[in-house]
Parts: C-alpha cells; sequence; structure tokens
C-alpha cells in the first residue's frame, strides 16, 4: 500500500483553498499542517481540511515531524523570503505558486539557494495541465509543422479581492506582467521550445481600481495590454491581456501557427463565474486547421465537473498535484516545471513591465 503523502500548506487564500480542494481528491494524499496568519482564512481553510493542524508561524510548521512536502501560496512578496527560510531549515519538496519572486534584487540569493536545495522545487504553473492547453501542447508540433507564431489571449474578470487586497500594488505583486503573466510567458517557452531574446510591451491601467484608495493611495495595476516577445531561432509570440472583458465566452485563447496548420485552444473561466441563465457553460476546445486541405476539425475536451468545482483553473490544480506528488513518492524523478523554468517567466514579465514603463524593447539574456 502506498504511504499517505503529508502536505504542509503555507497560506490559504483564494489559492491556497484551491490547493486544499484538490489535495482532497488526489489518492493517497492529505494535508496535515497548515500556517495562515488571518483569522478568516483559517477558518475558511479549517472548513476544508479539518484534519490538519494550524502553526503559528513557517518555523512551528517545518518543525512538524508530519510533513512530507510543502505548498507555499502566500501572498506574493513573501514567496522568496520563505523559500529561503524553508531551504535553511528543513528542505522538503517545495511546489511554490507563481511568482517566484517580485523583486529583481532577490534574483541572486534565490537563485543561489536554488542552487544548493537538495529536494525538488516545483513552480505552479497550473495552465500548463489545463485539458485544453495540453492537448495543443501534445499536438502543436506535428499540426503546425514548427510552430513560427504563436498568439495567447486572455480575456477576463478584473484582480478579484485578496486579504488586504495585497494584490492591487506592484510592489507587492511585481505588476500584472509578472503576477498575472507569468504563466503565458511559461507557456511561450513550452510551446516554442526556445528562450526568448526581446520583449515589448504596451500596457495601461484603463479601467479597473482607479476609484479604490488604500491609506491614501490608488491602486497601480495595469489591466490591459500587448506582449511581443522575439525569440531565439526566429519564432515570435504575442500576449493580448483584458483583465475588464468579463463577458468574454472564453477567457484564455491560444493560437499557434506554422507552415502546415492552425491548432487552437479555446479556455472557458471559472465555472463559478459563468451565469446560471445562459444555461450550461461553455465546453473547452482544440481546433485544427490543415493549411492545404482546410478541413478544419473541432474537438470538445471537457473536464470533470468536480475538478472544475474544486478550482479556477480548468481542472489543471488536480493534475499538477497528481504528477508533484508522483515526484514526492518517487515514482517519477522529473520536476516538470523547475525553478529555471519559473524564474525565466518572472524575467519575461520583468522585461515586458519595464518596456511597458518606457517604451523601449528589452533585451534579455540566458
Amino acid at each position: 500500500m502506498t504511504q499517505l503523502v503529508r502536505y504542509g500548506i503555507i497560506g490559504c487564500g483564494m489559492m491556497g483553498q484551491e490547493h486544499l480542494r484538490n489535495i482532497a481528491l488526489l489518492d493517497g494524499a492529505g494535508v496535515s499542517a497548515i500556517f495562515e496568519p488571518d483569522a478568516a482564512m483559517q477558518r475558511a481553510a479549517h472548513a476544508i481540511a479539518p484534519q490538519a493542524a494550524f502553526y503559528p508561524s513557517v518555523q512551528a510548521l517545518l518543525a512538524s515531524a508530519d510533513i512530507d512536502c510543502l505548498v507555499i501560496a502566500s501572498p506574493n512578496y513573501c514567496h522568496a523570503d520563505q523559500i529561503v527560510e524553508i531551504a535553511a531549515t528543513r528542505p522538503l519538496p517545495l511546489l511554490v505558486e507563481k511568482p517566484l519572486l517580485t523583486d529583481p534584487a532577490d534574483i541572486a540569493r534565490l537563485t543561489q539557494t536554488a542552487e544548493r536545495y537538495p529536494a525538488p522545487i516545483w513552480v505552479a504553473m497550473e495552465y500548463r495541465y489545463m485539458p485544453p492547453i495540453a492537448a495543443l501542447l501534445a499536438r502543436a508540433e506535428a499540426v503546425t509543422g514548427g510552430i513560427k507564431m504563436l498568439s495567447l489571449r486572455e480575456h477576463r474578470f478584473p484582480f478579484l479581492e485578496k486579504v488586504g487586497d495585497w494584490n492591487r500594488f506592484n510592489v507587492n505583486t511585481g505588476g500584472t506582467f509578472v503576477e498575472k503573466c507569468c504563466h503565458f510567458f511559461d507557456l511561450m517557452r513550452l510551446v516554442l521550445r526556445r528562450n526568448p531574446v526581446r520583449v515589448m510591451a504596451s500596457a495601461a491601467q484603463s479601467v479597473n481600481h482607479l476609484d479604490e484608495r488604500y491609506d491614501g493611495k490608488t491602486p497601480d495595476i495595469l489591466d490591459n495590454g500587448y506582449v511581443i516577445v522575439d525569440f531565439e531561432g526566429g519564432a515570435r509570440a504575442m500576449l493580448e491581456l483584458c483583465m475588464f472583458a468579463d463577458g468574454a465566452r472564453y477567457q484564455e485563447t491560444i493560437s499557434a501557427v506554422g507552415p502546415a496548420g492552425k491548432i487552437e485552444a479555446f479556455v472557458p473561466g471559472p465555472t463559478r463565474f459563468w451565469p446560471g441563465d445562459l444555461g450550461a457553460p461553455p465546453v473547452p476546445l482544440i481546433e485544427i486547421s490543415p493549411r492545404l486541405s482546410k478541413q478544419i476539425k473541432v474537438h470538445e475536451i471537457p473536464v470533470d465537473p468536480k475538478l472544475l468545482k474544486a478550482g479556477d483553473h480548468n481542472g489543471a490544480t488536480y493534475f499538477q498535484h497528481q504528477r508533484f506528488m508522483a515526484l514526492v513518492q518517487g515514482s517519477s524523478t522529473e520536476t516538470e516545471v523547475s525553478f529555471s523554468d519559473g524564474l525565466w517567466a518572472v524575467r519575461m514579465g520583468m522585461a515586458a513591465q519595464h518596456s511597458a514603463a518606457t517604451g523601449q524593447a528589452v533585451t534579455l539574456e540566458g
């Protein structure tokens, strides 16, 4: 019989609770220890994982004998310090939510920490595991004959409320292109199998949060923009982000095109936001468009309703945990989303933030 994998969770806000719900669906896994300083979030987490013990600090949680791995789902600006603290105290297999860091000054120390870390560090890039995106990843090379152009569009709702609304300011999040869009920059590298060489962006805060005040300050997070990324070998990718498109039928659309054809993935937003009077939520799709035959084929990629109910990422968090748990158990040796992957995504996001602010392209080096 496989031994139960015991998780320790750091942070049980919205994303932390999604991790709790999905871990509860896994065979052979459970949450045994939680650190969450906010009382309301503690109560919410206890309702999902009543068997877990709560600890007053990260250090107290790390002293628990009842954990085999860790998940960091705290606010973005906490991640770097918590990774360093875990590395110095008890470096267990670690699943850390994106982004790895928010301050460029932390890149050097976190890279050094990762190089010495004796266990896997897996960066939580849920979008890789959304079933329609996974289907696109599996077929893209064959359909396109080698991708030359990649576009990713996210038309969605504004940033949601978090504890203390920490996500309203760049200093806490790293900026929208870091906080939100590192998922897409990760997908660009994954799909194109190359590293970026140049980033150009145009963006603004045009609609959202402009009437909000926190200690007299107005939020400064971007809510729309375009990012163009040139990659090694000549391929290019583009991100289009709009965070005041709540009524969109599909939240994400990914299109990959090459000399042989095009493949697209269409991903609905969270089912909890779909109005009941419109009937059933949209079904995820992939559409394959061969260049010469023009015989377009549409494939539905349905997702188990239990997984849709467990989170906002189209079932991806569950599939991600399946793979991470296999790594913890030793039945897999592959850290599918490495520290390097996570750092590249942050660097691309930071380059996009800088380009949008200055109007200048940013060159990236490996």
